[in-house]
Parts: structure tokens; C-alpha cells; sequence
């Protein structure tokens, strides 16, 4: 895997902090595994769904945290305290995972639910009333032209 240093362009890129965000994370793209399963659902106008596949997760042991337009959702399946159970054999996985997904401006996260091993994270689009299209009124104080047409011929 390459190392690359991207602290000079911390440095110089005023304004530019979501650009140097995105090529920072795409360096860890590459190294992402496919686990766990997701999908990406638009279920309204405005309104998303993450849901992912995490059998033998429980609600305890799943942690969602959005910092800087940024989800992660991360699972860590506790050590069975209390149970002494020999696996004979494991073909459920069951490992730790954490999975990235940057948010567009002002989606928030809504709530997630847990439902026999999918995991499903509500996602709404809540535009600011400043950034809403807004319908300006136009005042008629001209008098409005009355009469029939008339036809206006050029002298050459």
C-alpha cells in the first residue's frame, strides 16, 4: 500500500477543505473490504435509507456517530461474557467492522432501526428556508396598454 502525505495541502488549501477531505479518504477506499453488505435506498423526495447486513449484531453492540458530514457506523459483537460456548465450527461472521459514508450538505440522520439483522439508517434531506427557492410578487403600477393593434409600416 502507498503512504502518501497530504499535510502540504492542508496547509494551502483555504476553502478547499472538503477537496483535501475527499482525496484523504480516497486513499483509504482502495483498503475497504465489502463487509458488511449495504444498500443506498431513496424513499422519497427528501428522504434516504442505509441498510445493512449485520446478523448476529445487536443494537449494543452497533454505534452510528456523524461528525463532519460523515456516518459511521461501526459493530463490535461482545465477548459472549458469562457463556462458555466451544464453536465447532464459525461460518457466520461475526467480525468487528466500520463503514464510512459521506453525507451531502444538510442531510441529517433520522433515527436507525435494528430488524432481524438489517440494520436500516433514515437519512433526510432538510434544505434551510434561506437556500428554498422563494416566489417574488410582482406589483402591476403601469397602465396596461388598452386598444387594438396597429400596424406601424417604415418609410424607406
Amino acid at each position: 500500500m502507498n503512504a502518501f502525505d497530504f499535510a502540504p495541502l492542508f496547509r494551502t488549501a483555504i476553502g478547499f477543505d472538503r477537496l483535501v477531505r475527499l482525496m484523504d479518504t480516497a486513499q483509504t477506499a482502495a483498503a475497504d473490504t465489502s463487509y458488511p453488505p449495504y444498500n443506498v435506498e431513496k424513499t422519497g423526495e427528501d428522504s434516504y435509507r442505509i441498510t445493512m447486513a449485520v446478523a448476529g449484531f445487536g443494537s449494543d453492540d452497533i454505534e452510528l456517530v456523524v461528525k463532519d458530514n460523515t456516518l459511521t457506523v461501526s459493530g463490535r459483537i461482545g465477548n459472549g461474557e458469562g457463556q462458555k460456548v466451544e464453536v465447532l465450527y464459525r461460518g457466520i461472521a461475526g467480525r468487528a467492522f466500520e463503514r464510512r459514508f459521506v453525507l451531502a450538505d444538510h442531510i441529517v440522520v433520522d433515527g436507525a432501526d435494528l430488524d432481524n439483522g438489517l440494520l436500516h439508517v433514515n437519512l433526510r434531506r432538510v434544505v434551510p428556508e434561506a437556500l428554498k427557492p422563494r416566489r417574488i410578487p410582482v406589483n402591476g403600477s403601469a397602465p396596461r396598454l388598452t386598444g387594438e393593434p396597429q400596424t406601424v409600416t417604415q418609410a424607406a
